[in-house]
């Protein structure tokens, strides 16, 4: 026993110099920050002036990114898509009778859920001729006041980059960000940042070392189309959260939610597809 109580004595104070190591070394840190921080802001101020300055340590800022993507002169639609502002993405069977709309938000982790449980069986049926998709996607969550960002425009904005090399390149895609080991937590904003959405793009086949869209994502090519999707998303007055779909223009729902696993989804798609 007095061997243990020794020894836990000696762990003990072993373990308060190296705490009080570590206090020390952060303050160093901080002090060394402070002072090369302030040694920059003076160099900026001498060259260009304080407001200058601020612009510059700021030019990273999501919303003044998203500012400056809705006064560019600029409107690339990517190709696949329809519509005036080419918001219109409809992949499947053009003969298919039946269309599924589907509205999700990239930021979303209930979709991420849907996608993983019945995403597969939407792919089926997609590929079957059961019916076609059409897919509008939203960025509220951005705007979300406890958790804002840009992750949700950002990864739109991707997605257009993938859905102009091919409408499965924007479904493998669309798959790839959404899985569990790519998907963010909704407080963390990681589709904000352009490398994050390249390299979860080097596991889909038609995007793996496409320098094209690559160039497309990191120039922003897609970013007011992006804001125009999301737009389009804003005025659909019936829908007010995601994931949501509707089959000929009928809301799918369980109770007031969506229906989230096969044996919700299928059974509700049976009942209103068109003969």
């Amino acid at each position: 026993m007095s061997n243990r109580n020794s020894q836990q004595n000696k762990q003990a104070a072993r373990e308060r110099l190296r705490a009080e190591r570590e206090r020390q070394a952060k303050k160093d840190r901080m002090r060394r920050q402070l002072f090369v921080g302030g040694a920059v802001v003076a160099v900026l101020a001498i060259a260009g002036g304080i407001g200058y300055a601020v612009t510059n340590m700021n030019s990273d800022n999501p919303n003044q990114k998203w500012r400056a993507a809705a006064e560019k002169k600029t409107f690339a639609k990517p190709a696949n898509a329809t519509g005036p502002q080419g918001t219109t993405i409809v992949i499947g069977d053009k003969k298919a009778k039946n269309t599924l709309h589907v509205y999700e938000d990239m930021r979303c982790p209930v979709c991420a859920q849907f996608e993983k449980y019945t995403g597969p069986t939407v792919l089926k049926d997609i590929k079957d001729g059961t019916y076609k998709a059409q897919f509008t996607m939203g960025t509220f969550l951005d705007d979300n006041k406890q958790q804002p960002g840009a992750g949700s425009k950002n990864a739109l904005s991707a997605l257009g980059a993938a859905l102009n090399v091919s409408p499965q390149a924007f479904l493998d895609y669309k798959e790839a960000l959404y899985a569990p080991k790519n998907h963010p937590e909704e407080t963390d904003d990681a589709f904000a940042n352009d490398q994050k959405l390249i390299d979860v793009a080097q596991q889909v086949k038609e995007l793996k070392g496409n320098t094209a869209f690559e160039k497309a994502v990191k120039n922003g090519t897609y970013d007011r189309w992006a804001l125009a999707m999301s737009k389009t998303f804003n005025d659909t007055k019936d829908i007010t959260g995601t994931p949501s779909f509707k089959l000929n223009g009928k809301k799918l729902q369980v109770g007031e939610n969506p229906p989230m696993t096969p044996d919700q989804f299928t059974p509700l798609v049976k009942q209103n597809l068109k003969n």
